[in-house]
């Protein structure tokens, strides 16, 4: 008995498929290593607005002669929840964290930060997420750190917990202040 070529030709592309799913999977890259184009470059404008009762953020913040945390977030975003902590302490050691808040409501993000604590010096509000588009921020939450200058040294995706935040981004902010004049 003979086998028509044609009859193997759907196992073989099935296969195939399998095969390049199980590829793709294996070499599938984190969200924390999608690339910036910032590196290297001055931040990006902040919004004009601000949170009700907040400290505006000001382009001015961004270049003040220390290193800068930029955090953008929403108050409802679970993994922006979950970093919250990790924000509190980063600013009671004193770190330089400013925050952009954005896709969100300014009620909501005021009511969560009244609750669980402000670890910002100034806050912008970002409503339409337009000007997040300019940083790259795709989802919150997004961290930047910005040199002395203004320079955009690193970026960060996702929350600001356990061991990435622990291997890279403690070191990446070590570096940046060992930098700084």
């Amino acid at each position: 008995m003979r086998i028509k070529p044609l009859l193997l030709l759907p196992w073989v592309i099935f296969i195939g498929l399998i095969g390049l799913a199980a590829g793709m999977m294996m070499q599938e890259r984190s969200r924390n290593e999608l690339p910036s184009t910032l590196i290297g470059q001055p931040a990006p404008r902040v919004p004009a607005e601000g949170l009700p009762g907040r400290t505006l953020l000001t382009d001015a913040d961004l270049r003040a002669g220390e290193v800068t945390i930029v955090n953008f977030w929403a108050s409802w975003c679970p993994p922006c929840r979950a970093e919250h902590p990790t924000l509190t302490d980063l600013a009671a050691q004193g770190h330089r964290l400013v925050g952009v808040n954005f896709r969100d409501r300014a009620d909501n993000a005021g009511t969560y930060l009244a609750g669980a604590g402000d670890p910002f010096l100034a806050q912008g509000y970002d409503p339409s997420g337009r000007v997040s588009i300019d940083w790259g921020v795709t989802a919150p939450p997004e961290t930047f750190i910005l040199g002395a200058d203004g320079t955009v040294l690193f970026r960060f995706v996702g929350p600001l917990i356990g061991s990435d935040y622990e291997q890279r981004f403690l070191p990446a902010l070590a570096a940046a202040a060992n930098a700084a004049p």
